[in-house]
């Protein structure tokens, strides 16, 4: 019997923490993947496994047969599986409010969201009491069984902290990986019921595997969301990926769907939003022309829209370096965005690791990884912006897309003070229409009188692409006047998430959430 316990322990002890990492992606598929959502997950798992574990004692001490703890581990299975089919009304009712902005439905859909896991997280926590009871029969040894006890399940929990994420999320999905983890957690209850009860308690359960089964058939042609022309979706072990049609257009979106990550029109290059202006960045040296442009890195390629861009006017002479966390974004691009360019040259991974790596110069790094209200922080630092200056050519520029939220640019500011640091010249424009910021940042000194020259001159090219002047207007139009100096992000202490999480809290408070985009 100790033997089986154990492995009873073991695997409940990965699907406990399998249901917490899947948790995460169900809830950030809709509601994003910042680390407020994170801590508000973490933080309700927590609770729910002290309430587990209080009651599993208690539960043990009163019904300590192997029956009673095998029933309770059948429910927990079960209801792992069935939560993600349960909580599909919920999340497209949220998905919907999301698009609508409508924050009161959102936050309400949060919640339940959340109180879906108390049940199985609740029954899973009882399970190492429940497995500590059974096995006590010397109190001499009661520390020794309860510490392999613990390991067993921390052990388990350790698998299962890698299985979802790595495994099984981006080949079969997240509802399929709940009922796989489910599943495999109501066979072990049953034979447990089996071995050590009897058969007929067995048989008394044994329509909880067939219920999950057909409830999974039943949702497996159903999309996770139902957003207005969805074409397509799927999951990588980074995002949830949505590719939209609206009015001729082709949207990537990523988890939650506010911010528009790459765009398309078979008809038309300019969108009239961030990246087009990784162009402009070039512009603020004097003299500056097109032919002069040969090599660009854009760090966040997405589906490759300023990739797209920058070769309509520079021409496949240049030589583009598309760096991009996710795989499966990559192959969305080349599918739906059109993202064949044969002088593009995508890299796989994480941005400043690969940078750091590449023996290349450029002249332009252009930096679109951002995906509030997620920024990652190793990658806004003085480190980091020192690695991007050591790629830059002499006459290199470093251009950056942030968002910022109306009377609060202390994310803006903040940059600006960390870049000035190593760059001499530092240009801000907010783009029209939006929230989004461009941060030019210039190996050598320069000035937005650089640029109005430039503009003119390059006006009156009529070989040129007027993509570049028609976007070079938009920069000069809306640059700002400077910034205020504030904190320099460093390795050690980035206080980016403090920052942004203030930012976006005032700002839901406040009924808006548009600076997502």
């Amino acid at each position: 019997m100790k033997r089986y316990l154990l492995f009873t322990v073991f695997i409940s002890g990965m699907t406990t923490l399998a249901a917490e990492l899947t948790a995460g992606r169900l809830i950030g598929n809709v509601f994003g993947t910042s680390n407020l959502v994170w801590a508000s997950i973490i933080g309700l798992i927590l609770i729910y496994l002290t309430l587990g574990y209080f009651l599993g004692g208690k539960w043990a001490d009163k019904d300590p047969t192997p029956l009673a703890m095998y029933r309770i581990l059948a429910w927990a299975a079960f209801t792992v599986g069935l939560v993600p089919y349960v909580a599909v009304p919920v999340l497209r009712s949220a998905a919907e409010a999301f698009e609508a902005l409508s924050v009161g439905i959102m936050a309400g859909s949060f919640i339940v969201v959340l109180i879906l896991f108390i049940v199985p997280i609740t029954l899973l926590g009882t399970v190492s009491p429940f497995a500590i009871r059974l096995s006590v029969d010397d109190a001499a040894k009661a520390g020794q069984i309860s510490g392999q006890i613990y390991a067993v399940s921390t052990l388990g929990s350790f698998i299962g902290t890698f299985l979802p994420t790595l495994v099984f999320i981006p080949t079969i999905g997240t509802r399929l990986t709940f009922f796989l983890f489910g599943m495999i957690l109501l066979i072990v209850a049953l034979a447990g019921l089996a071995r050590f009860a009897n058969t007929r308690e067995m048989f008394k359960l044994i329509w909880m595997p067939v219920a999950l089964t057909a409830i999974a058939v039943a949702f497996s042609s159903s999309a996770l969301k139902s957003s207005n022309g969805q074409v397509y979706e799927t999951e990588s072990e980074y995002n949830y990926i949505q590719v939209q049609e609206s009015n001729g257009y082709t949207l990537l979106r990523l988890n939650d769907g506010q911010g528009v990550h790459s765009i398309y029109h078979p008809d038309t290059l300019y969108y009239n939003g961030p990246w087009e202006q990784f162009m402009a960045g070039p512009y603020f040296y004097a003299n500056r022309s097109p032919d002069s442009i040969q090599r660009m890195a854009i760090i966040g390629l997405a589906a490759g829209t300023a990739a797209r861009q920058a070769t309509a006017v520079y021409g496949e002479d240049l030589q583009i370096d598309g760096y991009e966390l996710d795989g499966r974004i990559v192959e969305v691009g080349r599918k739906y965005f059109d993202m064949n360019l044969p002088n593009l040259n995508v890299i796989i991974g994480d941005g400043r690791l690969n940078l750091d790596r590449s023996s290349a110069r450029y002249d332009i790094i252009g930096i679109d990884a951002y995906r509030p209200p997620y920024i990652p922080p190793h990658m806004t630092t003085l480190e980091f912006f020192e690695i991007c200056t050591s790629h830059l050519t002499d006459r290199g520029v470093l251009t950056l897309n942030v968002g910022s939220v109306p009377g609060d640019r202390r994310l803006v500011d903040g940059l600006a003070t960390t870049m000035a640091q190593i760059f001499p010249s530092i240009h801000i424009m907010d783009i029209p229409g939006s929230l989004n910021t461009m941060i030019f940042a210039t190996k050598q000194p320069t000035t937005p009188e650089n640029f109005s020259a430039n503009l003119t001159r390059l006006a009156q090219d009529l070989a040129l692409d007027p993509l570049l002047v028609t976007t070079m207007a938009t920069t000069y139009a809306n640059l700002e006047s400077g910034y205020t100096t504030t904190t320099v992000f460093t390795d050690d202490l980035a206080p980016i998430e403090w920052i942004v999480n203030d930012m976006v809290v005032n700002f839901v408070l406040e009924g808006g959430l548009e600076f997502l985009e």
